[in-house]
C-alpha cells in the first residue's frame, strides 16, 4: 500500500481532496431555500473546516472517495425559536423539526445512529417546542436532551425495552405531526382564492403553473421583500394569461404592431375588449383591469403588506378563472 509520501498516495490525496470539496460545494448550495418545499436535510449543512477524523464518515483520510458527516445548522434552529425565518414556510419548517426530534428520540432511545449531540439535541427540542406553540400546539418535554432522556425512561420503566422507548416517542409525536397535516390541509384550501368552476385549474399549463407558483410563495412570505416578490409572481400569472388568450388575428387590428410578452396589460386589454364588448360588459371588463392594475402596483411597491399581497394573489387568481370561463363559453 502506498503511504503519504509516495507520489502514488499523494495523487490519491488530491483526488480524495476534490472530491471532498465538490461534495462540499454541491451541498451547501442546497442550504438556500427560494420559497421551496421544506425538507429535512435543510436542518443541516456541512462543516467548512478541512475534514480530520472527526468528521469523516468512515475515519479514513486516505480512501478514494470521503464523505462529511452533516452537521446541524445551529444558526437556523435558533432562529426558529425566537420565530418565523425569512424565506422558509414557518408551518412547513415547525413540521421538519418536530419530525426531526421524533427521529432523533428514536433512534437515541433504541439502535442509535442519532445525528445529534447533547447540546444540540437541546436546542432542538427547545426550538421544536417553541416553533408549536406559535401554531397552537403545546408540547412540553419532561426532559431537556438526550441524556435527560435516558433519565426519564429509566424513572419510567422503560430501561429493558426498545420497544416501549420506541413505542413512547411515537405515541408523543402522533397527535403533534396529525395537528400539523391538518393546519397544512385547511391552509391549502384557505390560502387564496378557490374557482366554482368544476375543473381543477384553468386548463392553461402555463398559467396553472404560475398559480401554483404564487400559491407557494405568498405561503413562505413574512416580509416585505417576500411579499413584494408575490406582486412579480401575481404579474407572472398575467403574463402566462397574455400568452394564452392573446391572438394577434383577433385581437390587432390591421396595421397594429405586434405585442411582445411584456405588454401584458394591452394584450389582455385587447382581449377583454373583444370577448366583452357593449355596455352591459362595462363592470365585468371594469373589474377585469382593476384587477390587473393592482397586481402591478403591488410588484413596485416598496413595502407591501401580506394583505396587498394576498388581495394581488388572490386578484390574478380570479382573474384567471374569469377568463377561463368566458372562453368557455364562446
Amino acid at each position: 500500500m502506498a503511504t503519504a509520501s509516495t507520489p502514488g498516495a499523494q495523487e490519491q490525496q488530491r483526488g480524495d481532496q476534490r472530491s471532498t470539496r465538490s461534495l462540499r460545494h454541491f451541498e451547501v448550495d442546497g442550504w438556500h431555500n427560494d420559497h421551496g418545499e421544506v425538507r429535512l436535510e435543510d436542518l443541516f449543512t456541512l462543516p467548512e473546516a478541512e475534514p480530520d477524523s472527526s468528521t469523516l464518515m468512515n475515519g479514513d483520510p486516505w480512501t478514494s472517495f470521503t464523505l462529511i458527516a452533516p452537521v446541524l445548522r445551529r444558526d437556523l434552529v435558533q432562529t426558529v425559536r425566537s420565530g418565523p425565518v425569512p424565506g422558509y414556510d414557518d408551518l412547513d419548517l415547525t413540521t421538519v423539526i418536530a419530525q426531526l426530534v421524533q427521529q432523533e428520540l428514536e433512534a437515541f432511545g433504541t439502535s442509535g445512529g442519532q445525528r445529534l449531540d447533547d447540546a444540540d439535541s437541546a436546542l432542538v427540542l427547545r426550538a421544536c417546542t417553541a416553533a408549536l406553540k406559535r401554531h397552537g400546539i403545546e408540547l412540553d418535554f419532561p426532559f431537556r436532551n438526550y441524556s435527560g432522556f435516558r433519565t426519564y425512561w429509566i424513572n419510567n420503566d422503560m430501561s429493558g425495552s426498545w420497544q416501549a422507548r420506541r413505542s413512547y416517542v411515537q405515541d408523543l409525536f402522533e397527535p403533534v405531526l396529525a395537528a400539523l397535516f391538518r393546519l397544512a390541509d385547511a391552509r391549502l384550501e384557505a390560502v387564496t382564492a378557490t374557482a366554482v368552476s368544476p375543473r381543477a385549474g384553468t386548463g392553461w399549463s402555463g398559467v396553472d403553473q404560475e398559480i401554483q407558483e404564487i400559491i407557494k410563495r405568498f405561503r413562505a412570505a413574512v416580509t416585505p421583500q417576500d411579499y413584494r416578490a408575490v406582486g412579480g409572481n401575481a404579474v407572472g400569472v398575467l403574463e402566462a394569461l397574455g400568452m394564452a388568450v392573446h391572438d394577434p388575428a383577433k385581437h390587432l387590428s390591421p396595421g397594429d404592431d405586434p405585442l411582445p410578452r411584456d405588454k401584458t396589460k394591452e394584450r389582455l386589454d385587447r382581449y377583454i375588449q373583444h370577448t366583452l364588448p357593449g355596455g352591459d360588459n362595462e363592470a365585468l371588463r371594469g373589474l377585469c383591469r382593476k384587477a390587473i392594475e393592482f397586481a402591478q402596483k403591488v410588484k413596485h411597491r416598496p413595502t407591501p403588506t401580506r394583505t396587498e399581497a394576498g388581495v394581488a394573489a388572490d386578484a390574478v387568481i380570479m382573474l384567471a378563472n374569469i377568463l377561463r370561463r368566458i372562453a368557455d363559453e364562446l
